[in-house]
């Protein structure tokens, strides 16, 4: 079910007022990919690209159709992992921040 345009801007207007949100949705991004859930992961990335440095702007820094990088975070993209790590490299760039993944117990 696509979002509804009003959903898409309040997402927009609270990553642009606040930095910890911002960076929670990245997060919540990566943590959906290393978790294997990539389609949320991807939807989550393409919010985040749409509400901060727009596909144009990425397309130009990662050299590559800002339409492709689309199509790549759509539901039904199927992108390779190095377009995706060049992706959330430079995203992270964007925001300043770096991140790790740590272990847990119990958990699969």
């Amino acid at each position: 079910m696509p979002l509804t345009k009003a959903f898409n801007h309040t997402i927009k207007a609270r990553v642009q007022t606040d930095p910890a949100f911002r960076i929670a949705l990245l997060e919540e991004a990566l943590d959906a990919l290393v978790n294997n859930d990539l389609e949320t992961g991807k939807l989550l990335l393409r919010d985040y690209v749409n509400a901060t440095v727009g596909f144009e702007a990425l397309g130009a820094q990662l050299q590559k159709s800002p339409k492709s990088l689309m199509r790549m975070l759509s539901v039904d993209g199927n992108p390779r992992v190095d377009n995706l790590f060049a992706v959330v490299s430079q995203l992270k760039a964007h925001e300043g921040v770096s991140f790790s993944v740590h272990a847990s117990a119990g958990q699969q």
